[in-house]
């Protein structure tokens, strides 16, 4: 399709009102958002809207309390268990051992496919063709003291009755499922795959997409870790970004020392994951030699010269990835990821959650973020406190070395940077996870910003990213940040709204439709927006082109 710029009367006038602000970014070529002045301000006891882009809207696809077309003894809502109601009973006081509201699953990372031939709890229903899959961040706990999770899918095409598919609570042996955080779907196995953020309990899962599900661990092949990011290449490698906090320094109290690592998977089958392969992972070296762990001293890891230099504009550091365990050599036995990765000398990150090969870049270019320390009074604001967007590039998805540099310094105002998809192939959109601390420290919610990765953040004067959505606090958010606050309670649940599972695709399930393989097109040839507004209500929404705006523009569905 031609993109070329179609320029109308309000078309210039926005280009004009950026270039007079300073910020000629603001008035994109062909995605023109207009910054949202400022985030949310979080007032204590009061909800606000989400605050979008004029040129965007979005509407709701699925939310907490839509019951599932399938109950369960677990679950009967997408985003509640049954452990109590949804709201607390009047006069009803949190207490340790005593909950006074239903545990909120948390819906995490979407994945949209378009798969024909799908079934659900209605025999006689047809389900249509468009499904979004999700794994469930909480969940209460169970006889073994773990948290237990779910795989949920919206049926898109599907009327209300239907529109929550509870796919699966156990996996094929009749185990609990864990809590999971990351999603992607794998179409050489033709498997959704997710992680579970549990450290050494965590891993990955595949699981089948028509109900009911199928579901395996598969951690004896991809390991144990904080797991979370997962994404494909066109080899079938598996990328995989760990999200595992650190240990706050004896002096440096607000700051956490650097405890998460990049891996990738080379599998020995990509049509069966089961039949393991390689677990590698990601080596970070300045003219002094790698950057390495270095165990019980965390004050000297959180402001060291070699964290300094990972977060500093510039500097091109080589890279190269390190195997960890390989099942022909090692065995199926499940491993500690991130206990081998710091015994085999590979760079940890400041809590890296989530990352993303740039489209058209023939997956040579990968950005992950650093969620930093989430507290303003961190001490290590130059060694990444604030967070980060990194950039990997190396010749080839499969090759061994390549060169990593920082592409987005955090700071205050832009910090604890999570979830991300690619807008188009030179923007890319990321997801802020603040916490309900640095929302109270900084008196703002979360947005999300896109940045142009063509833009040199380091020069002077560089526009500033463009914020598309400020966030706002539904009313059960501010509910639950208040019984939160009460230091001791034993509050399950988390308090102010997070953004997760930013997710930008056609729905592609096959090999050519893996994300970063196409150049995406919002609210084009089938491509959707969607993200997860996680705790409160736990609503996921569709964003779309304001109406207004497609009018003015020449452009519609």
């Amino acid at each position: 399709m031609n993109h070329k710029r179609v320029f109308t009367q309000s078309t210039l006038v926005l280009a004009l009102a950026a270039v007079l602000s300073g910020n000629a970014s603001l008035a994109d070529s062909y995605h023109g958002l207009t910054h949202v002045p400022s985030a949310n301000q979080k007032v204590e006891g009061m909800a606000a809207p989400n605050i979008l882009s004029p040129e965007l809207t979005e509407t709701v696809v699925a939310q907490g309390s839509m019951r599932l077309e399938n109950v369960s003894g677990l679950t009967s809502y997408y985003g509640y268990d049954n452990d109590g109601t949804m709201l607390p009973a009047a006069g009803a006081i949190q207490s340790p051992g005593n909950t006074i509201e239903a545990t909120k699953t948390e819906p995490d990372k979407n994945t949209y496919l378009i798969l024909r031939n799908q079934h659900g709890a209605d025999g006689r229903y047809d389900y249509g063709t468009r499904f979004m899959f999700q794994g469930h961040e909480s969940g209460a706990k169970g006889t073994n003291g773990l948290k237990q999770g779910y795989i949920t899918r919206i049926n898109l095409d599907a009327n209300g009755a239907h529109r929550v598919t509870l796919l699966a609570t156990t996996d094929k042996h009749g185990n609990a499922l864990p809590t999971f955080d990351g999603s992607t779907w794998y179409p050489w196995s033709q498997q959704l795959l997710f992680t579970a953020e549990l450290g050494n309990k965590g891993g990955v899962w595949q699981a089948t997409p028509d109900y009911p599900s199928v579901v395996e661990d598969i951690s004896g092949a991809l390991g144990r870790g904080g797991y979370e990011g997962i994404q494909a290449d066109s080899d079938g490698n598996l990328w995989i970004i760990e999200d595992v906090g650190g240990k706050s320094g004896s002096v440096n109290t607000h700051a956490k020392q650097p405890n998460s690592f990049a891996y990738r998977f080379v599998p020995a089958n990509p049509r069966d994951l089961t039949q393991g392969g390689k677990l590698q992972a990601l080596q970070v070296s300045t003219s002094r030699g790698p950057i390495v762990f270095h165990a019980g001293n965390a004050d000297a890891d959180i402001l060291s010269q070699d964290m300094k230099d990972l977060h500093t504009y510039g500097m091109s550091l080589q890279t190269r990835w390190i195997t960890l365990h390989d099942t022909v050599v090692d065995g199926s036995t499940p491993f500690d990821a991130n206990a081998l990765a710091k015994a085999k000398f590979a760079t940890p990150f400041k809590r890296p959650e989530n990352g993303v090969f740039r489209p058209g870049s023939r997956f040579t270019e990968f950005y992950f973020d650093e969620t930093g320390d989430t507290n303003t009074q961190t001490e290590a604001g130059d060694y990444g406190g604030f967070g980060a967007i990194m950039k990997l590039t190396q010749r080839s998805p499969s090759a061994d070395t390549g060169k990593l540099t920082l592409f987005y310094k955090g700071d205050a105002e832009h910090s604890g940077l999570d979830n991300v998809a690619f807008w188009d192939e030179n923007k890319v959109v990321f997801g802020e996870d603040g916490g309900d601390t640095l929302h109270t420290q900084r008196n703002a919610l979360d947005s999300i910003y896109m940045f142009d990765v063509r833009t040199n953040y380091a020069e002077p004067g560089a526009p500033a990213p463009v914020r598309i959505l400020a966030q706002g606090r539904d009313a059960s958010a501010v509910l639950d940040s208040g019984i939160g606050a009460v230091d001791g309670n034993g509050f399950q649940n988390d308090g102010d709204n997070e953004i997760t599972g930013l997710h930008v695709s056609d729905g592609d399930a096959g090999i050519g439709g893996i994300l970063g393989a196409r150049k995406p097109k919002p609210f084009k040839d089938g491509w959707r927006v969607f993200y997860t507004q996680q705790h409160g209500d736990n609503t996921t929404f569709e964003i779309h082109p304001a109406r207004k705006h497609e009018q003015e523009h020449g452009r519609s569905e």
